[in-house]
């Protein structure tokens, strides 16, 4: 059995708390809080960001009522949510969602890779996104590129240099003779597999949105 991730009213209500945090408007749709409530509604950020979209737009008169009670007290919207994550699991959604199957897609982007690194597949694209621009030899810890998005992201120069030196092992130009294994290298892989071959504006502009994450 899967948990329903449909879309339920109620969310309308936590969507819009978001919407009015300083400054009020659309959020990014890959800002940490954009994806914090993604991750807890087990809905993608790019529905959250659309329907995010329709209470700018006050698209329907669900919108417009739910602006009406809430849009201009805070408080009260404040007291709203609080009231449903409570009601959600009397307050422990472990135990009330215990022995139910949670299928995951888009979650296991922003969930580590093993569970002794910080490392995650959507910090992968990130590395990927800036190992195009790089070469070989300067895919190292001194390179001012590496330390700039470790800093971002909170890692260490190492920690990227790393990565970069997995990606060599799927780049075919390169066609290294060694192999590395190990949590990092499939994590790699199945990064490699998703955009190393594509269109390399596509990864950008992916990588681009996910930097909101960082900010």
């Amino acid at each position: 059995m899967a948990k329903n991730s449909k879309w339920q009213d109620e969310y309308w209500l936590l969507l819009l708390q978001l919407y009015l945090q300083k400054p009020t408007g659309i959020k990014p749709m890959y800002s940490r809080d954009m994806v914090d409530l993604s991750l807890e509604l087990h809905i993608a950020p790019q529905q959250l960001f659309n329907r995010m979209c329709q209470i700018a737009n006050l698209e329907t008169p669900r919108i417009e009522h739910i602006w009406e009670v809430y849009g201009q007290n805070p408080r009260k919207l404040k007291r709203a949510v609080s009231m449903l994550r409570e009601m959600w699991g009397f307050n422990n959604a472990l135990a009330f969602y215990e022995g139910v199957e949670l299928i995951e897609s888009f979650e296991k982007e922003f969930k580590p890779i093993a569970p002794d690194t910080t490392l995650t597949p959507m910090m992968l694209v990130l590395i990927l996104d800036e190992y195009f621009r790089l070469t070989p030899i300067t895919m190292v810890p001194e390179t001012p590129e590496v330390q700039e998005l470790a800093k971002m992201m909170k890692l260490k120069p190492q920690e990227v240099a790393d990565v970069m030196e997995a990606f060599q092992h799927c780049d075919p130009y390169l066609n290294r003779k060694d192999t590395i294994e190990g949590s990092l290298a499939e994590a790699c892989k199945q990064v490699w597999r998703r955009f190393g071959n594509g269109d390399p504006q596509e990864l950008e502009h992916y990588a681009e949105q996910l930097k909101d994450y960082f900010k």
